[in-house]
């Protein structure tokens, strides 16, 4: 047999001369000759050891032992209703309650009536008041305004004890009645009858009260409920009464305390002369506040004066109009303006007929003169008397500093005793709000003391009735869950015994004579043995020998790790031998990393037989578009390896040597830890696509002689492979007519 990708080898020579070789040593197979042999014992095949759950053994066993089941189940059902009907039935009322905290406004004397108060309550407040409905307090009250205690429903002892009960109290599994008191009996059947709780994100409280008389329950329900209420009127009126009395203490020794204090201000007063004038200050603040204003005016008026005057000097020195206010508001002043301003008219006028020399023109000349004289004499009079009034604002000055000074000492000598009156005034103040807000409080609290109804935080909102129909025992549904509960307990014991028997070890049969019989049993996978059975004229010891030979290659491949990720199985053997040595080599590795098998080779239906998909597409398909990665890719079903197939029945083989056949065995090995490729005899199949990044697996005939699978071992390193194993004999299948029995795993 010649493989095709050989014609790509690297040493012409070498490849030549072992095809010559390989040409002079083929022969016909020849079929192995079976000895006679005594006939092996009988023994029916043992049934698959797959860890499945036959669901048909399953429904058999539950019909076979279906007694098993009916029977328990029309007991517990008999049981139950016979038991249901001789309980006492007991009657259930319930009456409900508001927690609203909800105050009428008229009640509250110190209250504002214009706006209506509610306070919050939280979750907690609710919860707390439904402990507050079952307290022993409320308690006590009910069982005696309802007589309770003279009942034989809550006080067993009136009616006797039965021997069943004394018994359980024997052996310690129930209370012995005659142990407690009275009491204690009572209390503990009342509230095995009664439950209060809170209806969720609500303020409702409900009360649930139950006996064997529904007119019993319904005064017991709305007893508590009218108990409850009268239990808070009493608190908070009991509360409003402790208030008054200690408010009336406090009060009149607040009142001697404020007397007292008022008494100390204003004797301190007096004598350090710290009299208070308007506004709340004391008359020496008063009066240097004063002459600081008086002060800060006389400044401000020596300042203007002094501006001003020198504005004017200024004026005059340097011969411009004087513009000054002042000047110019002066009645002469404004006179003098005006004459001067009809010569100027006058004297333009002769200009225009007469000479500079003219004695008209001359005269107005000097009456223009004369007035302008008149005019700097004028300001010059203002200017000095403004420097007068500065000169008197800057004496004023002088006086209010002088005495401001005086002030400031005088007020230095007094700020000690100004800080004693105020502390001393705080003092009396704080003692005299103290007690405006104590008087506040006991008119209040007396208020509500003599009010005869005083507000609770609750109210009744819906009372109990009586009710006919019994709230317990619920017949139906104990009888429902007794029969349900004893059906699905008897079939599930019938089931788990048909599960232990299912899953118990079995004995191993093998089709051998006697003489051949091996004390040991192969240790090997169990899905091997069921794709590889044994041949009958197979030993043990051989079997033992060709799976150790399988498994010590596979912990070598594992420990390679990334340098064994592609695997290309190929050889000279049959193909079904190929394809089980690729499939026993991939399962020993798929139990601790995940591996897939490729099927190139095509030729034989035992990668269909052991797929969990046998119609699946396989590569021509996704080489042909009609199959995407998801769909070619299947499991095997007796293991967790992966498989590839080559494609449906009758395709074209030509499509294993399209490029991207390659393409699909890269995106496997970035995916699987171990590709393996079952390659046949690789007759047509591309050179690259086998051996790039490969180790070779040979699977060689049984009869190929030592030298020929050497050499053949030495072709396939120089064609490219990077490590080449040759097994010492392929795994065979079955030619047996009847079927192999299973080797089991150790």
């Amino acid at each position: 047999m010649r493989l095709a990708f050989w014609r790509a080898g690297k040493d012409k020579a070498v490849v030549e001369r072992a095809v010559s070789k390989l040409k002079a040593e083929a022969r016909p197979e020849i079929e192995p000759k079976v000895e006679a042999k005594p006939a092996p014992v009988a023994v029916k095949p043992a049934p698959a050891e797959s860890g499945d759950i036959d669901l048909h053994a399953l429904g058999g066993a539950l019909a076979r032992k279906r007694s098993w089941i009916i029977v328990p189940t029309v007991l517990a059902l008999v049981a139950s209703v016979a038991i249901v009907n001789l309980i006492t039935p007991r009657y259930k009322s319930e009456s409900r309650i508001l927690i609203d905290g909800r105050e009428n406004v008229f009640l509250r004397p110190s209250s504002d009536r214009s706006t209506e108060e509610r306070q919050a309550l939280d979750p907690e407040a609710v919860t707390s008041q439904v402990q507050l409905v079952l307290s022993r307090d409320l308690a006590r009250e009910i069982i005696r305004k309802n007589k309770l205690a003279e009942r034989p429903e809550f006080d067993p002892v009136l009616q006797g004890v039965s021997p069943l009960k004394s018994l359980a109290a024997l052996v310690g599994i129930g209370r012995d009645p005659f142990s407690m008191t009275p009491e204690e009996r009572v209390l503990d059947a009342y509230y095995d009858r009664l439950q209060a709780y809170a209806v969720d994100k609500s303020r409702v409280i409900v009360v649930e009260f139950q006996s064997q008389d529904p007119d019993l329950a319904v005064r017991v329900a709305n007893s508590i409920a009218d108990g409850y209420l009268v239990l808070q009127q009493n608190a908070r009126q009991d509360q409003a009464r402790n208030a008054s009395q200690w408010l009336s203490g406090e009060i009149e020794s607040l009142r001697k305390k404020v007397s007292d204090a008022e008494a100390k201000v204003e004797d301190f007063r007096s004598k350090s002369s710290l009299f208070v004038g308007t506004n709340n200050t004391t008359l020496s603040n008063q009066q240097m506040g004063e002459v600081n204003t008086q002060l800060n005016n006389a400044r401000s008026m020596r300042a203007d004066a002094e501006s001003r005057a020198r504005l004017i000097k200024e004026m005059l020195q340097s011969g411009k109009p004087i513009e000054a206010s002042e000047v110019v508001n002066s009645e002469l002043m404004r006179r003098l303006s005006e004459q001067r301003v009809t010569l100027r008219a006058q004297l333009a006028e002769q200009s225009s007929t007469l000479l500079g020399n003219h004695p008209r023109i001359k005269e107005l000349k000097a009456q223009l003169g004369d007035l302008d004289n008149q005019i700097r004499d004028e300001a010059a009079k203002i200017s000095r008397s403004l420097e007068s009034d500065a000169r008197i604002a800057g004496g004023r000055v002088d006086n209010l500093t002088t005495s401001l000074d005086q002030l400031k000492k005088q007020a230095t000598s007094t700020n000690g005793q100004d800080v004693q009156l105020r502390a001393l005034e705080r003092e009396a103040k704080a003692q005299r709000d103290l007690l405006e807000t104590y008087l506040g409080k006991y008119r209040e609290a007396s208020t509500r003391e003599s009010i005869d109804t005083a507000p609770t935080e609750g109210r009744i909102i819906s009372r109990a009735i009586v009710s006919n129909t019994p709230a317990y025992p619920k017949k139906l549904p104990i009888v429902l869950i007794a029969t349900l509960a004893t059906l699905l307990l008897s079939s599930g014991l019938v089931v788990t015994g048909e599960l232990l028997r299912q899953t118990a070890p079995r004995a191993v049969a093998a089709l051998i004579p006697a003489a051949a019989v091996v004390r040991h049993e192969p240790v090997v996978d169990p899905v091997v043995a069921e794709s590889a059975p044994l041949q009958p004229e197979m030993t043990a010891d051989a079997v033992v020998s060709e799976f150790a030979e399988i498994g010590q290659l596979a912990e070598n491949l594992r420990a390679a790790g990334a340098a064994a990720k592609k695997i290309t199985v190929l050889g000279t053997a049959s193909g079904d031998a190929i394809t089980l040595s690729t499939l026993t080599l991939a399962r020993h590795l798929a139990r601790d990393a995940r591996v897939v098998v490729v099927d190139l080779a095509g030729s034989s239906p035992t990668i269909a037989a052991v797929s969990a998909d046998p119609m699946a597409p396989g590569l021509a398909e996704l080489m042909q578009g009609e199959a995407t990665f998801a769909q070619v890719i299947t499991k095997d079903r007796l293991s967790r390896l992966q498989l590839v197939a080559a494609g449906r029945p009758g395709f074209d083989r030509s499509l294993l040597q399209s490029p991207r056949v390659t393409l699909a065995i890269d995106a496997l090995l970035r995916a699987y830890d171990h590709v393996l490729i079952d390659a046949g005899s690789a007759s047509d199949l591309p050179a690259e696509l086998l051996t790039a990044n490969a180790r070779a697996v040979v699977v060689p005939d049984a009869s190929m002689e030592p030298d020929a699978r050497a050499l053949m071992c030495e072709q396939l390193r120089a064609v490219g492979f990077s490590e080449v194993t040759m097994l010492s004999r392929p795994v065979q299948p079955s030619d047996a007519g009847e079927p192999a029995p299973r080797v089991v795993a150790a």
